[in-house]
């Protein structure tokens, strides 16, 4: 069965779905979930290869919380990308009813909607302590709601990179004119950024980029950071590795799940699945933070990595151009607009903050303790 059938079968078998029941659909040869004597077996994909450090561990962690919190009533199984259906299709199965969840960063799904960027980063953005302020407490998380209930999604935060590298280059750049004409790999609305800049921006799926990179079909790639680029090996195939990341300054991951299948749940489960989620984006940021040094020492020491901070010419215009795109993509519908306003108001409010406390903090121990 071909892609277009598989995703048509499941559309269909989803409008038939029991009340109360799993909203699975055996399409493609794929078992429909279990659903007997209270346990219920959960499928989730995601857009990592399997148990990918960091991004593909933390999808595990969610299904083992679940697990272990309902005793093995509720169990998930984690598909890595491309193992039950490509990467990028992600949000269909789970939107259509086909697979209940996915694991995934919003932005690719921005040909969805145009506002799905803000839930995971936007560039000049929300870092990850301001986004998680911005959906539990700044209005967030019902703006989310009201958008992915249009494609049948009920979506939470479930883990988080922190700040972003810059990306990976075959060649240094110096000035903003070394930027035109570069093949990138770049979700998001970052990869609008850089169009408006003379680059060719693409999207990939994560386990695609090295090939891509070392087969010269892109001249740059961006993933995460150096815990999770040193796992993909980027540096195989790229020297030059920018810094900080202008387009993804706190980008979160969310567990996706499909509408009929969350209100089909307890009200307890839903609060066990909620839990395990955000316990997620707990855990993820501080593995990233505890790993990045030590990754990045090894790509520098061991493996020549030229390590560069972008040129303050360069990282101010792609600032200018980051604030256009984004209010740009605001005026699309009012939704948007909503979303973005109440986005650049936790920015500004959250951020505010955040100078005076933490940032300040860090950069007077920098200047006393080195």
């Amino acid at each position: 069965m071909d892609r277009r059938q598989f995703l048509r079968s499941a559309a269909a078998s989803a409008g038939g779905a029991m009340a109360g029941g799993a909203a699975g659909v055996a399409a493609g040869g794929l078992a429909a979930p279990a659903l007997a004597q209270g346990k219920r077996d959960l499928r989730m994909v995601t857009v990592v290869p399997k148990n990918f450090p960091g991004i593909g561990t933390g999808a595990v962690r969610i299904a083992e919380r679940v697990s272990a919190m309902t005793e093995g009533r509720l169990s998930i199984t984690v598909y890595g990308g491309g193992e039950l259906v490509p990467s990028l299709e992600s949000f269909d199965v789970v939107s259509t009813g086909a697979v209940e969840m996915y694991h995934a960063p919003e932005y690719f799904w921005q040909g969805k909607h145009r506002a799905y960027p803000f839930f995971c980063s936007v560039p000049m953005g929300l870092t990850a302590s301001e986004l998680e302020a911005w959906i539990l407490y700044g209005g967030g998380q019902a703006l989310w709601d009201e958008l992915a209930a249009e494609f049948r999604i009920k979506p939470l935060m479930a883990g988080n990179t922190g700040t972003q590298m810059g990306g990976w280059f075959t060649k240094e750049i110096n000035s903003v004119d070394d930027l035109t004409g570069l093949k990138m790999r770049i979700p998001g609305l970052g990869g609008e950024v850089l169009r408006q800049l003379g680059v060719l921006s693409v999207v990939i799926a994560p386990g695609e980029i090295l090939p891509a990179l070392q087969s010269g079909a892109v001249d740059a790639v961006e993933l995460v950071g150096p815990w999770s680029d040193l796992a993909a090996g980027l540096y195989k195939a790229a020297k030059f590795y920018y810094y900080p990341g202008f387009h993804e300054p706190g980008p979160s991951l969310t567990c996706g799940i499909n509408m009929a299948v969350w209100e089909s749940f307890s009200a307890t489960d839903q609060a066990i699945i909620t839990a395990a989620c955000h316990a997620e984006n707990s855990h993820m940021i501080a593995e990233y933070n505890a790993h990045n040094g030590a990754a990045l020492d090894t790509l520098v020491n061991k493996h020549a990595v030229r390590l560069e901070a972008y040129p303050d010419d360069v990282f101010d215009a792609l600032g200018k151009v980051s604030e256009e795109v984004v209010a740009a993509f605001a005026d699309g519908d009012d939704l948007s607009r909503r979303i973005y306003d109440s986005y650049a108001l936790a920015r500004k409010t959250v951020g505010n903050w955040l100078d005076r406390s933490d940032r300040a903090f860090a950069a007077h121990r920098k200047r006393t303790l080195g």
